[in-house]
């Protein structure tokens, strides 16, 4: 079936989803893939977050009755609230079926053994990769709730052929490795999956990756809870994801003026998943910054260059300095504030300053950080009047 048929029946299949229906009132027939991109508008992540504040607790964007939904997942640290995203027994097997995909195009052959070296928790791609592997046909060890040594014990006793996890945590094992005398060189590891940040796609974290455990092949992949696993590096291939076109529609836009972009040239990717019914999003405008490999298929070029604002990755989670200052400013007791960035060896690591007159202060914003980026983010009250103040554009973010 061609991408328009794809389009044409999404946009019948979600004719009464509140969220989406609003947004097509006057968008009329679309008889074209140039009528779609021409008259249905962009998605942003501030409409989701306005329509779950309208509707909560999980929006208005859901096909079908409440009861259809069976899994819930939320995205991760770009807003103060992450946002609840749920999805049908039918939407959920379309995402597995995507992962069935990227594991073939990996070189992942049903039988492998493959672990998952990360704590679960409520984010999507951690449970679409494992269920997607078990449905594939490999056996899957979790590694949720273990300490590092822990896992890295497991990984070489199991004899794991494949290790799912962020480049980051990747880098951070093998330094554990060689603190704890464990040899991975003595491990059966043939293929590090990385995902959740840019550097597997970056040619020198690559290369340390693989350095560092034994000259396994790294292969980055590429998704969002919003919109589930999109992309992914072919085994053998570096320095490219392949988008799946045959479940996504992409293009890749200017970031401030929204017309697209030609073929070599960097711009911001726009999704339209083609079979997430369940809660579906029309061209959504990532935030993340691509390069189209001029030529046969999607292919980005580089993979993931960046965002088109100031994220940080911190121990895999998405980090905006506009939500961290959402959650202080609602705490009125606190003055000010100072963040520190810095590099504990391959992890970069967050800590803050807080002035406040309130000696529960530094115990609360800490808990409120943990519920909303399930990180633990060292908190430490200081004097009243050692933070900076600015008369101009605020620098709190130290690095």
């Amino acid at each position: 079936m061609s991408t328009f048929m794809k389009l044409r029946e999404l946009l019948g299949a979600i004719a009464g989803n509140r969220f989406q229906s609003s947004r097509l009132a006057v968008v009329g027939e679309i008889t074209s893939i140039e009528d779609f991109t021409a008259r249905v508008p962009f998605t942003t992540k501030a409409d989701i977050v306005a329509d779950h504040a309208a509707h909560p607790p999980f929006g208005s964007n859901l096909t079908f009755p409440r009861a259809a939904y069976t899994r819930f997942c939320q995205t991760s640290g770009t807003t103060a609230q992450p946002l609840a995203i749920l999805d049908t027994p039918e939407s959920w097997d379309w995402m597995l079926g995507n992962w069935a995909r990227i594991y073939r195009e990996c070189g992942i052959a049903p039988g492998d053994c493959v672990y998952f070296a990360f704590s679960f928790g409520p984010f999507l791609g951690f449970w679409t990769a494992f269920e997607g592997a078990a449905k594939y046909g490999c056996l899957c060890i979790p590694g949720g709730g273990l300490s590092s040594a822990a896992r890295l014990r497991a990984i070489v006793q199991q004899r794991a052929a494949v290790v799912l996890c962020t480049p980051t945590y990747a880098l951070h094992l093998a330094e554990v490795a060689a603190r704890e005398g464990l040899a991975l060189r003595d491990s059966a590891v043939r293929k590090i999956f990385v995902a959740g940040e840019p550097g597997g796609s970056v040619p020198a974290v690559r290369e340390r990756i693989s350095a560092a455990w034994n000259g396994a092949e790294v292969l980055d992949h590429y998704g969002m809870t919003e919109v589930g696993p999109v992309a992914f590096q072919r085994t053998g291939e570096s320095d490219a994801l392949h988008i799946i076109e045959e479940s996504y529609f992409a293009e890749i836009i200017d970031p401030k003026t929204g017309a697209p972009v030609a073929d070599g040239a960097t711009g911001e990717l726009v999704l339209t998943p083609l079979g997430r019914e369940a809660s579906p999003l029309l061209r959504y405008r990532t935030g993340d910054l691509v390069r189209r490999r001029a030529g046969e298929g999607f292919v980005l070029e580089g993979g993931i260059l960046g965002r088109s604002d100031d994220m940080l990755v911190v121990r895999g989670v998405n980090i905006f300095p506009s939500a961290v200052d959402a959650i202080l400013r609602a705490l009125p007791e606190i003055a000010e504030y100072r963040v520190h960035v810095t590099r504990n060896g391959a992890m970069t690591e967050l800590a803050i300053e807080i002035e406040s007159d309130d000696d529960t202060a530094a115990s609360r914003l800490a808990a409120k950080l943990t519920d909303s980026f399930t990180l633990r983010i060292p908190v430490t009250r200081v004097i009243t009047g050692t933070l900076p103040r600015f008369e101009l554009k605020a620098r709190r973010w130290v690095r």
